[in-house]
């Protein structure tokens, strides 16, 4: 029988190999994976390029590194065209938008503050006229503040604007890195794999491949599980906007249905706004309908979104949900879908007995 030592030490061991993982996933993804994102994109694209380009040449009957040049090149001129459709268009939306912030409160908030105040200046007034003079005071040092904040407001966004516009030389040339090793990495896949292979030992390699195989599944996965969560916010948004009477509510539900994808915007970054404006235009019934169908569509994601990943990484919906606030509060966007995966690798790896973490 074990002594209590024994488990003491094997629990300490334990305790200390996981915390080192995790202290390993959290430097990579915090630091490591933004100096070597490019090369880890191109070995992806190349991945899942490889079976294409085996298959064309068997078929056509010449070198696969013709085949790969050529794939790799028709896969970067479409996503690059789709991209630079949509990009340009997000853009002159996004920056009419900002720049359109104090003409919004010129000609709608503030006179709508104006005759809010109006009738509430007329009830104080036949209550007790001595405070009608204080209460104007106030109401304008109110407006000219509202108009101060507004307009920097519009100031700092259009200085965001030029702040991402002025990072975009390092982005560029991250992108072009990208490229270039895609397609040397394309042409000479097998022999880097081989070369990679060779520098560890049988043991390593199984550990390594079966790392590879599960990591590729669960991408799909968490591809999948929000694909279907942006499917039934889509749903959702479609039938409420339909109900409030929203002109093109297909159309406009599909756009929110993407940016719920991202957890800085998601659908509160578009909903709200628009809920404020629809109510300082009078269109009371409008703002009410969109608040009730954001409200809806914020439940059923917050209940659905840890139970579909989790459920499709084989964890627990508890600790999808932590891990997800764990991972986007240290690291951002990729430490929102990085940390569940990894707590599901670590989890596939145990059940499987290639490490023990836990019973």
């Amino acid at each position: 029988m074990e002594s209590q030592y024994n488990k003491k030490k094997r629990f300490i061991i334990n305790t200390i190999y996981f915390f080192l993982i995790a202290l390993i996933a959290y430097v990579f993804f915090n630091y490591a994976i933004n100096l070597i994102s490019p090369f880890i994109f191109a070995f992806l694209i190349a991945y899942l390029l490889k079976r294409p380009t085996k298959s064309l040449a068997v078929m056509l009957k010449i070198s696969p590194k013709i085949v790969s040049v050529v794939l790799v090149l028709l896969f970067f001129s479409t996503i690059g065209l789709l991209f630079s459709l949509i990009g340009v268009k997000l853009i002159a939306v996004v920056t009419a938008l900002i720049s359109g912030l104090p003409m919004i409160y010129d000609t709608q908030l503030e006179p709508y503050l104006i005759n809010t105040f109006d009738g509430i200046e007329q009830a104080i007034y036949r209550l007790d006229p001595a405070l009608v003079d204080v209460l104007n005071e106030g109401f304008d040092q109110f407006v000219n503040s509202l108009g101060e904040d507004v307009k920097n407001i519009s100031l700092s966004l259009v200085g965001s604007l030029s702040s991402i516009a002025s990072s975009l030389p390092e982005f560029l040339l991250k992108i072009v890195l990208m490229i270039i090793s895609t397609f040397f990495i394309a042409m000479d896949y097998d022999a880097l794999e081989k070369f990679i292979s060779r520098q560890f030992s049988n043991r390593n390699n199984e550990v390594i491949h079966k790392i590879k195989q599960y990591l590729f599944h669960t991408l799909f996965v968490v591809v999948r599980s929000y694909l279907l969560i942006m499917g039934i916010t889509f749903i959702e948004l479609s039938i409420g906007f339909s109900v409030i009477g929203i002109p093109n509510a297909i159309l406009i539900a599909f756009i929110i249905a993407i940016f719920d994808i991202l957890p800085v915007l998601g659908t509160g970054g578009i909903m709200i706004p628009w809920t404020l404006i629809t109510f300082i235009q009078g269109n009371y019934q409008v703002s009410i309908g969109i608040m009730v169908v954001y409200i809806i569509v914020t439940i059923v994601r917050n209940v659905l979104e840890p139970k579909i990943v989790g459920g499709q990484l084989g964890l627990h919906p508890v600790v999808t949900l932590m891990s997800m606030f764990v991972g986007v509060n240290l690291i951002g966007v990729i430490g929102l879908f990085g940390f569940p995966i990894t707590l599901s690798l670590l989890k596939h790896l145990n059940d499987t007995g290639t490490i023990k973490l836990f019973k």
